[in-house]
């Protein structure tokens, strides 16, 4: 996981909108760069602080990255207005870009860059290394959530684009008559016709490698070995893919008497199977029981040959003889 933070205005919308994004893993609000220890809201509010309300956000950059992270920001915000976003006003509302890891700078200024010119204007939004992160107190952490019609200083559609949103991906699907020549034909009725293989009689339901497991329409990675159990059904199952975003889900009234929910790969729009609430409650109680003809399998000690070797930190570091 990486770390940004991120002050734009009221931190409840900010925080808000920023944990809707698919590959944000969690946010937090908190008060960035003061000049006083630990402040109390209250004392932010004075002005004396000098401390910004600010949103700690942690993502998966093989998910999101960082440059879509900040267009996506700067969509958030008022980029020209001063100390005030929305009906909110003082120096704690003003905005800005705070990093930890100083590779992130060059990123953030090309997109400052690029938003300055468009906007022909200086932005009033400042980039600068992360002094330090205080947490607010408990009643402000998702705030939103906890209180729906709570003030806000955002347009609450941008929640729903948010929602809506997807990643850019260096994966894509193959045309129909490509999925034809490569796929077997039963990876094709699993993954374009919605069959189902046969149980047991798969490679993948007793695979128990270190690796990878990515979509064999587009070669994304959807689920990584660690989450895979022994569900005893005959089919590959995980506790979870990698991130949500990576799939969709869809109501299935294909079964006689039972209302399933089918699972298909976001980017390839795939077949996979179907998730189910019967998985181990230690592990979140999901169950997503897909076919194996809907996946390609890559151990660890090929992923990088293969070019999956930024996805390696998703493993447990390997076992030394």
């Amino acid at each position: 996981m990486k770390e940004i933070y991120f002050a734009g205005g009221c931190f409840w919308g900010t925080e808000h909108y920023m944990k809707q994004l698919p590959g944000v893993q969690d946010t937090e609000v908190g008060y960035a760069n003061s000049v006083l220890a630990n402040p109390t809201y209250e004392q932010v509010c004075q002005g004396t602080t000098h401390a910004a309300e600010t949103v700690r956000v942690r993502y998966n950059e093989l998910i999101i990255s960082l440059r879509e992270l900040v267009r996506l920001y700067f969509r958030s915000i008022d980029p020209l207005a001063l100390n005030r976003q929305g009906n909110d006003t003082g120096t704690q509302y003003r905005t800005g870009i705070y990093f930890t890891d100083a590779a992130d700078e060059a990123v953030i200024r090309a997109e400052w860059d690029t938003l300055a010119t468009q906007l022909n204007a200086t932005p009033a939004v400042e980039v600068q290394p992360l002094d330090n992160f205080y947490p607010a107190e408990p009643r402000h952490q998702d705030y939103l959530e906890n209180n729906p019609t709570g003030y806000c200083h955002l347009d609450v559609s941008l929640f729903e684009e948010a929602r809506a949103y997807r990643p850019q991906s260096r994966f894509t699907k193959p045309d129909d008559a490509t999925l034809r020549n490569t796929l077997t034909a039963e990876q094709y009725a699993v993954t374009q016709e919605a069959a189902t293989e046969i149980p047991f009689f798969n490679p993948y339901f007793n695979e128990t490698r270190d690796g990878i497991y990515v979509d064999i329409t587009t070669g994304e990675p959807l689920f990584v070995s660690t989450d895979k159990f022994d569900s005893g059904c005959g089919w590959p199952a995980f506790s979870r893919p990698i991130d949500k975003s990576l799939l969709t889900e869809h109501e299935d009234r294909s079964y006689a008497h039972r209302i399933r929910t089918e699972v298909r790969s976001a980017t390839g729009h795939a077949h996979l199977g179907h998730v189910f609430q019967d998985g181990p409650a230690e592990l979140g109680g999901l169950r997503y029981c897909i076919n194996s003809a809907a996946l390609r399998f890559i151990p660890r000690e090929n992923m990088a040959a293969e070019g999956y070797g930024d996805y390696l930190s998703l493993l447990p570091p390997a076992q030394t003889p």
